[in-house]
């Protein structure tokens, strides 16, 4: 099952066990079941603390439980967790086998002082690269409480598990049977939802600092980047951030970022992430900026206020609150969202396999989706504002060889159907006729571009017709002491590398600033 390569790379990992562990599969005679049989006992064959064992005790079939020998610290996997999930069975290995976490200690025991019992259930895709976060922390809160349960379960291999629960888009996460949230979740997410006094704590906590030489709201790569100039210059630097990596973490496939030939987003947000904790610089992650507060004075502190109710102070500010998905804002998108209505093709294409499904929006993302769309699903209805598609020349020859697919262009998609649980249709206008037509459907992929992160600003700083923070070539808001940079912002091109550059430029303006404007700071160096 395992290449020769892999085996040696994943034998390296396994010397790091501290505990013996057991494999304990439940299996049928499908060929899955053989594929998932190999893997566990190649695993198991390099390392002498792994042992193999087979039960059948699982209802669901192929599924595997890793156990910490004589005890009843676990984690499950209902399918074969190869792909983006193989990571996931790596750090599961491990963690079971006595490996510590690479959580803080403060994280860790919040997740053993959680009474209760939780019984958590995910169903994951393997094309898609938002499941491996949430995984991995409920695996790892897991192996940390034994009162948490955790399976994380193949949609594509468990289909008629999927539509009796009427799964429409992954993660999807149950708790003891129950709803309990969808899309990626952080280890301190899911805690923060479980323990509903840790969002008063951690209000009461951010009150507490002192005022900020530079603020950064926003986690995303320019944000990363401005955080790392600043802490750079020895000032007092901190980051407040809804999530760490921002819109990269939805990014598949990353082939354009300079002397990176390849990478995907997940993995690039983490690497930004520990960058930034290289240095001194204070992360309040899960935080929402609500209002900005303008200095009273020149050289004054500026505010940021928090949806907890907190205000963090600051000598200057940079926002780089980056952007999302664009939504269509027509009937029916809000109310069938993750019931039909999706925004990554690649989480949750497979979840519609031999179904048939739209993409809105005929620019190189929607073109694209449409094609590996294509390679699962039924049929593919592609639907284009414009008069004519406004992908590259080489993706669109590759669509219109497709033979599954229908591309209607001077389309307008004026609502979403549904029977109440899950889209059943759209309704396209024609622009030029005005008439009307129902394509019958069960999944929409909306792919019409992104919306700036600044409607908090309104009121406060100049913005472009479009919502985007107007910055002149320093980085500079019209406010004084407020910099912006990153796809907020009125720069011409939305790109990784691009928004990197300018959150270098919005950090060294603010210390220019700061050096100009207000009293020496102690922690400073010369510029």
């Amino acid at each position: 099952m395992l290449d020769a390569t892999l085996k040696t790379q994943l034998q390296s990992y396994l010397e790091r066990l501290v505990q013996p562990i057991q494999l304990v599969a439940s299996l049928d005679d499908g060929d899955k079941s053989r594929e998932l049989e190999s893997l566990l006992q190649d695993i198991a064959s390099l390392s002498d603390k792994i042992e193999y064992l087979r039960t059948d005790e699982d209802l669901r079939k192929p599924s595997f439980a890793i156990v910490r020998k004589g005890t009843d610290i676990d984690v499950r996997f209902a399918g074969i967790p190869l792909g983006h999930e193989f990571t996931s069975l790596v750090l599961a290995l491990l963690q079971v086998g006595g490996h510590p976490p690479k959580l803080e200690e403060d994280v860790q025991n919040q997740i053993r002082d959680l009474e209760g019992d939780f019984r958590f259930e995910t169903f994951m895709s393997l094309s898609c690269q938002s499941c491996p976060d949430t995984i991995q922390a409920l695996n790892v809160m897991s192996v940390i409480n034994p009162n948490i349960k955790h399976v994380a379960i193949d949609g594509a291999l468990f289909q008629d598990e999927v539509q009796a629960r009427e799964i429409m888009s992954v993660p999807t996460i149950f708790l003891n049977g129950q709803p309990f949230d969808a899309g990626r979740m952080t280890v301190e997410q899911i805690i923060a939802k479980l323990d509903t006094g840790a969002a008063a704590r951690s209000a009461a906590q951010i009150r507490e600092k002192a005022p900020f030489d530079m603020l950064v709201v926003g986690g995303g790569p320019a944000g990363a980047a401005s955080a790392i100039y600043a802490a750079r210059k020895g000032i007092r630097t901190g980051v407040v951030a809804e999530r760490f990596g921002g819109q990269v973490l939805d990014t598949m496939a990353i082939e354009n970022f300079i002397s990176v030939s390849y990478t995907e987003g997940p993995k690039l947000a983490v690497a930004l992430e520990q960058h930034v904790r290289d240095y001194e610089v204070d992360i309040m992650n899960l935080q929402r900026a609500t209002k900005l507060v303008p200095a009273s004075e020149p050289g004054g502190l500026v505010g940021v206020e928090l949806e907890n109710g907190a205000t963090l102070l600051a000598r200057s500010v940079i926002l780089s609150t980056g952007a999302r998905w664009r939504q269509m804002n027509v009937p029916g998108e809000e109310q069938y969202r993750n019931k039909g209505v999706a925004y990554c093709p690649h989480c949750d294409g497979p979840l519609y396999k031999g179904k048939r499904v739209a993409v809105i929006g005929g620019g190189n993302s929607g073109v694209e989706a449409a094609i590996d769309l294509a390679g699962i699903v039924a049929h593919v209805t592609l639907v284009e504002f414009d008069s004519k598609l406004r992908a590259d020349e080489v993706l669109q020859r590759k669509l219109r060889s497709l033979p599954n697919v229908e591309i209607i262009v001077s389309g307008q998609t004026t609502e979403v159907l549904g029977d109440g649980s899950k889209v059943t249709g759209i309704v396209v206008k024609d622009r030029n006729s005005g008439a009307s037509r129902t394509v019958g459907l069960e999944g929409v992929f909306v792919q019409i571009g992104l919306l700036p992160n600044t409607e908090w600003l309104k009121g406060t700083l100049e913005l472009s017709k479009h919502g985007e923070i107007v910055i002149d070539d320093r980085g500079a808001t019209s406010v004084p002491g407020v910099f912006a940079a990153g796809d907020a912002t009125t720069v011409p091109y939305k790109q990784i590398v691009i928004a990197m550059g300018a959150g270098s430029t919005a950090a060294l303006s603010a210390f220019d600033h700061l050096i100009r404007t207000s009293a020496p700071m102690e922690q400073a160096v010369a510029a």
